[in-house]
């Protein structure tokens, strides 16, 4: 069964795009069956694995929330073979207005992922910046979430209220949640408040904030606009680097996590020197 990942932070900017398209692209470099869900209207994920907006307007998450589509049919192909995406439009923002009166509202994306569970190592819901319907319906399907946090002065704000949201999702819809890792990105070292606010953040959560922390690279933000994750873009450059190495630090955390079967072999888990040499 995928392990079903959201990337939420209802602030704009601070990288969640970027990180939902680079670790997907890297969980399939390390041969992980991945989907990207893009559950935001802006689309942004859908055109950064490379999929031009007219090929996916009849077809796409919007179609499966409200039910007009099979999820298999809203499914396409990228540059990468272990990568899929299930893309979105600016219809989507009609999606939350049409199911509000619906039953099961809160439902509507985990019910149409259901049947390709089985199909995907991977999982990766893209969600929108507000705490809106369709951020509610990523955290309702995930087993996990991601936060991307900017390393800037308000990179605090907001993150109170987001894990109330999870608290409360917890508690009335989807009790398994769990809060997979904080990543820290668009970290400048030469910055004192970068480091200051990277400071802060491992003090109050040492535990759940990643390890890998993304730059500001010139590259991450180049490789959108060629509709290309950063591994294909630049595979050399520092935001190239830092998703391979959270790829591999959320790989090893599953392994570490998961309880081993008998007969079971062991989770391969890959070096990536071949990408990083």
């Amino acid at each position: 069964m995928a392990k079903i990942i959201a990337i939420a932070n209802q602030k704009g900017g601070v990288g969640k795009t970027t990180t939902t398209v680079n670790l997907g692209a890297c969980l399939a470099a390390a041969e992980k069956k991945t989907l990207i869900v893009d559950l935001d209207p802006q689309g942004n994920a859908s055109v950064g694995v490379g999929l031009e907006k007219t090929s996916f307007i009849n077809a796409n998450v919007y179609h499966c929330m409200i039910g007009e589509e099979n999820i298999e049919n809203c499914i396409y192909k990228t540059e990468l073979s272990y990568l899929d995406v299930c893309p979105s439009d600016n219809n989507l923002i009609g999606a939350e207005v049409e199911l509000m009166q619906a039953f099961a509202r809160e439902s509507k994306l985990k019910m149409a992922l259901e049947p390709i569970l089985e199909t995907y190592d991977y999982v990766l819901i893209d969600c929108p910046p507000s705490l809106s319907l369709l951020t509610v319906n990523g955290f309702n399907s995930a087993d996990s979430f991601i936060v991307p946090m900017q390393t800037e002065f308000y990179a605090m704000e907001g993150l109170a209220q987001l894990l109330n949201t999870v608290k409360l999702i917890k508690q009335n819809l989807n009790p398994k949640l769990e809060m997979e890792g904080i990543l820290l990105t668009m970290y400048d070292g030469r910055n004192n408040l970068s480091k200051l606010v990277a400071d802060e953040i491992h003090n109050h959560f040492p535990e759940t904030t990643f390890k890998t922390v993304v730059p500001r690279n010139i590259k991450l933000s180049e490789c959108p606009s060629h509709g290309k994750p950063i591994i294909i873009y630049d595979i050399t450059s520092k935001g190239s680097e830092a998703y391979l190495n959270l790829a591999k630090e959320i790989i090893l955390k599953e392994r570490a996590t998961t309880p081993k079967l008998e007969n079971q072999q062991e989770m391969e888990i890959p070096s990536f020197d071949n990408y990083l040499n």
